[in-house]
């Protein structure tokens, strides 16, 4: 007789079933989850954490999360997060402009006014500890089909050597035709300039300034393709006839971002942006180099209607808060210049985006004094340099610089994962590859760290995190060994508009981000990136971490050439001392950090160190002084000023 189960037995064998059926049903997310509670718990082992470091999230308040693309450490020990207007044209059309400084030390923040739409400027750290910040946005891009209204640069011009002219916002100019275009912001026309020869002849030179118009009506009816003279509505008279203006065409192309001329120094005593005399040309997206001299280089950007300046550079003294016109050079827009000799540049070939993709693309040493450029050839992937991170390798007595990863110009979907360096103190100095990235890499944010490594995270595959390629890695560089190992994996996806300093502690933060979509389909339109994430290296971890040595009493104010000494009770077991200036990073260009190496002589309970004489290896302003011991473990940062 065939065996019959029992309707309980039954009842037992459907409910088994089913929960197979569940259970397998449920597999993938029951080993995800438990995937990601054991990788919780590989990476919370202080083992782990001693050899690869670990991140954690800092407490925003939601009052104070904002669009920071740029990132500069203050000599107070705060960091200044820049937005301006964040990327949002929103913010832009109402004027709400952000910048939150943030301190570090105990997760306080602080909302700062901020006069202008700072998006975009330039920054570098002055003599004094202040930042300097210059530029911005002007207006926001209109690409295609919402460009409604034609428009172009205009260049308006005055005849009358007696008085310039303020034509506000809002200025209209009329055609020969009858088509009207109005200014989207003031000018000051200067006065013609007047010179009388021996003989009594007069010769009078006409002024010009440039300002983007913008036709009153939509459509192509406004479209002009020839040259023509404009004159310019309200004017009446003999002022009608100085004042006109010219523009050779008014197109429905697209229109670039446009920059502006403000300059600010930001007081970090006083929390506070101080307006100085502007630039004489706008810039949206140049690069601010503190010279030798304390004086800053402002280059490349583009200006008033959109266009990269042609090589127009110009220098910012601190002590008049002036600019005065400097050697003529082109770059592309965010061009990574170095300091590294008296009045040399070197540039590395890294850049942030505008510009023609053949001109001005090689890296090379720019010397000041004759305006001499001398290209630095080998380097690998060279159509693949934009979005590319660059250092200065430490000690900066060395004078190496590398270059890591990148991608191709524009919106192209190559990124290359090749890194190069360059000895500058070679006979004949040319690129020669190092380690490669684990993958192609664009928008590394690279940090050099008190113990004479780099760490180098986040960045993605394809432009700015296309098709969800963001790279949630993480590595050191060690320049003495010419290797990369791995660090601990970030858990915010960084890209575009990304930033990351070197804190006084040790720790590296890491600020923003700005995808262009937010799924792999490229169907949902990206979110910035509020959250803030902060790097422990291994050098901070465990036993290290406890013991690490303490810098004493010792000067303030350091002199080149000259010794300093600093108690310690870790004396015995200092091994190194580093001079490091602090960041002032934006779209992965960060020219100021360096490390500069400080000969120790160990004493009772103090150690002595020299300051290098050559101020183009330690500019003037504010440094981080790093005590490090024999195990790589750093002090905190004692901060010291180089006047």
């Amino acid at each position: 007789m065939p065996y019959r189960p029992s309707a309980r037995l039954k009842k037992t064998a459907i409910g088994t079933g089913i929960t197979v059926v569940l259970a397998a049903l449920n597999a993938p997310a029951t080993i995800g989850f438990a995937s990601e509670r054991y990788e919780e718990y590989r990476i919370s082992r202080p083992e782990y954490k001693a050899e690869y470091g670990s991140w954690s999230m800092a407490d925003v308040p939601k009052e104070f999360r904002s669009n920071s693309m740029h990132a500069a450490l203050l000599h107070t020990g705060k960091v200044l997060l820049i937005a301006g207007s964040g990327n949002d044209q929103k913010q832009f059309d109402s004027g709400t402009f952000d910048s939150i400084l943030w301190d570090p030390a105990n997760d306080s923040f602080k909302k700062i006014d901020t006069p202008e739409d700072v998006f975009c400027a330039g920054h570098a750290q002055l003599d004094d500890g202040k930042l300097l910040v210059a530029g911005g946005t002007a207006r926001y891009e209109q690409l295609g089909d919402s460009v409604k209204k034609a428009g172009g640069g205009m260049l308006i011009k005055n005849e009358n050597p007696a008085k310039p002219k303020t034509l506000p916002e809002g200025t209209r100019f009329r055609g020969p035709d009858g088509a009207e275009y109005v200014s989207d912001f003031p000018v000051v026309v200067p006065r013609a300039e007047k010179d009388e020869d021996d003989d009594g002849k007069i010769d009078i030179t006409a002024s010009e300034v440039r300002v983007f118009v913008e036709a009153v009506e939509e459509g192509e009816e406004s479209v002009r393709d020839e040259p023509a003279q404009y004159e310019i509505l309200g004017l009446k008279g003999k002022e009608a006839d100085d004042l006109y203006g010219l523009a050779e065409k008014i197109t429905l192309d697209d229109q670039d971002f446009q920059g502006i001329k403000d300059t600010f120094e930001f007081d970090p005593v006083a929390e506070k942006y101080v307006r100085v005399d502007p630039m004489a040309e706008a810039r949206w997206y140049p690069t601010l180099v503190t010279m030798q001299d304390g004086k800053v280089l402002s280059v490349s950007g583009l200006d008033e209607i959109g266009d990269i300046l042609q090589g127009d550079n110009e220098m910012y003294d601190p002590k008049t808060r002036k600019w005065s016109t400097a050697p003529k050079r082109y770059f592309p827009t965010y061009p990574a210049l170095y300091l590294t000799g008296d009045d040399k540049l070197f540039y590395s070939g890294s850049n942030a985006g505008y510009g023609d993709a053949d001109k001005g693309r090689e890296p090379g040493t720019w010397d000041l004094k004759d305006n001499t450029f001398t290209k630095i050839e080998g380097m690998t992937d060279t159509d693949q340099l934009e979005t590319s991170s660059s250092l200065l390798l430490p000690p900066a007595q060395d004078r190496k610089v590398m270059v890591l990863g990148g991608g191709g110009v524009g919106e192209s979907e190559k990124s290359t994962p090749r890194t190069s360096i360059v000895d500058l103190k070679a006979k004949a100095p040319e690129y020669k590859d190092g380690p490669d990235l684990p993958q192609g890499t664009r928008y590394l944010n690279s940090v050099i760290l008190p113990d004479d490594t780099v760490f180098t995270t986040g960045g993605s595959k394809d432009y700015r995190g296309r098709s969800s390629s963001d790279i949630l890695k993480a590595q050191f560089y060690d320049p003495a060994k010419n290797e990369f190992t791995p660090a601990a994996d970030p858990k915010v996806g960084r890209n575009y508009h990304a930033a990351a300093v070197l804190l006084p502690d040790g720790r590296v933060a890491t600020f923003g981000s700005d995808p262009l979509y937010s799924d792999r389909a490229n169907t949902r339109l990206g979110t910035f990136e509020k959250r803030v994430e902060i790097y422990t290296p291994p050098y901070l971890q465990g036993e290290r971490g406890e013991n690490r040595p303490v810098i004493g009493e010792g000067p303030g104010k350091l002199t080149p050439g000259q010794d300093a000494t600093f108690a310690t009770e870790d004396a015995k077991r200092i091994d190194k001392a580093r001079l490091m200036r602090p960041s002032a990073v934006t779209h992965v260009t960060d020219v100021e950090q360096r490390s500069v190496e400080l000969p120790v002589e160990r004493k009772a309970g103090a150690v002595s160190v020299n300051v290098p004489e050559d101020r183009s290896t330690v500019p003037p302003g504010y440094y981080m002084l790093f005590l490090v011991d024999e195990d790589g473990t750093p002090s905190e940062a004692k901060w010291v000023h180089l006047p």
